[in-house]
């Protein structure tokens, strides 16, 4: 039995949140892999949640399933209202594109682009490329104190300043929801924590609903709550504390794998 002391459980959330998951299930090779079995999951506006779990254990699959990039085959996932099960290819990519910010382990920054052009991207795509459009990613850039980076080319970037590109980016269209995938795998302890920092404050002071995949307790400790997966099923979820405490997110999740 788990005797630690622990935050209150979690408020239930609903389907007037922006980010819900329901009964979600996920196979692979011909049905003979469960990669998601049936995993419900909501997140609540204004609130950073970490999905924690071991390789395998079907975090970065859900991920995808939120942010659109694969379908499940069952189950609903509705973001901001818009259950993306049943849009169109093209209806989905334009809403990913329009209400969903994604931020990954490798950047994936364009290469031949500046810092200013990278944010710009997601709108220029949209035909909004014009004055607004730029005066909104250099107000990102400042935000992100990389104002003296605007012309700078990726390669010219370290690793922490690449991905606040990438997250400024993320921000450019306005979404309520931003899904991140092991944002800090490719930085080191403190990029890691600027951006571990960016997120939280980001939920907290920006209102932006958050869920992020990790597999590091020093990561997961920045978010307001912490689910944990394993062999395709939630496991447990569980509030953190007010000051990020790694030994705590580390314990109870070593408590939820045990049980």
């Amino acid at each position: 039995m788990n005797t630690l002391a622990q935050p209150p459980s979690p408020t239930p959330a609903t389907l007037a949140d922006p980010l819900v998951v329901r009964n979600v299930v996920k196979t692979f090779q011909n049905g003979q892999v469960r990669a998601l079995d049936g995993v419900s999951l909501a997140v609540r506006r204004g609130t950073f949640v970490a999905v924690m779990g071991a390789s395998g254990s079907g975090k970065s699959t859900l991920l995808h399933l939120m942010a659109g990039l694969a379908q499940a085959d069952s189950g609903e996932v509705v973001v901001s209202g818009t259950d993306l099960t049943t849009l169109p290819d093209k209806a989905l990519t334009l809403f990913r594109r329009r209400s969903i910010g994604l931020v990954f382990q490798s950047f994936n920054l364009i290469p031949t682009l500046s810092a200013e052009e990278n944010v710009l991207l997601p709108l220029m795509l949209d035909g909004r490329d014009g004055p607004a459009a730029r005066a909104k990613a250099r107000e990102l850039l400042e935000y992100l104190k990389l104002t003296s980076r605007l012309h700078h080319r990726p390669d010219a970037l370290s690793g922490g300043e690449q991905q606040r590109v990438a997250i400024a980016r993320a921000l450019v269209t306005g979404p309520d929801v931003i899904l991140a995938d092991e944002p800090t795998g490719n930085l080191d302890s403190a990029n890691s924590r600027g951006v571990c920092e960016l997120l939280r404050d980001l939920a907290i002071s920006g209102g932006k609903t958050i869920a992020m995949v990790t597999h590091e307790p020093s990561v997961a400790a920045y978010a307001r709550e912490v689910a944990v997966l394993r062999d395709g099923k939630l496991l447990a979820r569980f509030d953190n504390p007010d000051t990020p405490d790694t030994a705590f997110v580390a314990a109870r999740y070593q408590a939820a794998v045990a049980e």
